[in-house]
């Protein structure tokens, strides 16, 4: 014999239900499943696909920039930067704070962008406010923006000109190499809106299943066995 009131414990936990946004559902035993990016909340797969790109959409110009460490100018003709001793450091950190500063977009979609880590001393478990991400990557994207947004254009073509290369092959490597590089920023802004949406309370109230409004007495025998 079956009762509607296992389907009402079924309303009450969600379970089986489709919760939107990727959203975690109940387990059934008053616990959330685990996600694979350690988030409370599942995260959708473009949001993760973006996240991987933005490392990878610098990746091409840091390459690029590496030859000036050692004095070789890539056709642009502005000859060395200086000595050894300041071009190396100075192109291989900026290069390396580059790709890592774009590797703390994987904050807005991994569980250290929620929940500070425990290995930090007296902060590790903390759960954040979501406005401790979402401020510093609102403004990290809108600065990549307006930093790197002339280059791409440059490169298509468009407003910023850039300097005579020594040949159109070195002129075609560095429009190739720059033109991605205006991706970060709006890719930054998209991934701050998600995480925005996704731990806010429109997110959270998403996840609690509708009421059952029938007006059925929910301890009736159903005829079904």
């Amino acid at each position: 014999m079956t009762t509607t009131a296992v389907h009402e414990a079924d309303i009450r936990t969600g379970a089986g239900s489709d919760t939107g946004w990727g959203l975690a559902s109940d387990t059934g035993t008053g616990t959330r499943a685990a996600t694979p990016t350690g988030t409370q909340r599942p995260v959708p797969r473009w949001a993760e696909r973006v996240a991987h790109a933005i490392p990878l959409v610098l990746l091409a110009q840091c390459v690029w920039r590496l030859p000036f460490a050692f004095g070789f100018d890539m056709g642009t003709g502005t000859g060395s930067i200086g000595s050894l001793w300041i071009s190396v450091p100075y192109i291989f950190t900026l290069s390396l704070l580059t790709e890592a500063l774009a590797l703390l977009s994987f904050g807005l979609v991994r569980g250290w962008g929620e929940v500070v880590p425990a290995r930090v001393p007296r902060l590790g478990g903390r759960r954040l406010n979501r406005w401790v991400a979402v401020v510093p990557a609102t403004l990290g994207g809108l600065g990549a923006t307006a930093l790197f947004g002339p280059f791409t254009l440059g490169a298509l073509g468009l407003g910023v000109s850039f300097e005579e290369f020594d040949s159109g092959f070195w002129e075609f490597l560095f429009r190739a190499c720059v033109l991605p590089v205006g991706l970060w920023g709006p890719l930054v802004l998209a991934l701050t809106v998600h995480y925005f949406v996704r731990r806010g309370p429109s997110a959270a109230r998403a996840e609690i299943p509708a009421v059952n409004t029938s007006t059925e007495n929910p301890n009736r025998v159903s005829a079904s066995s």
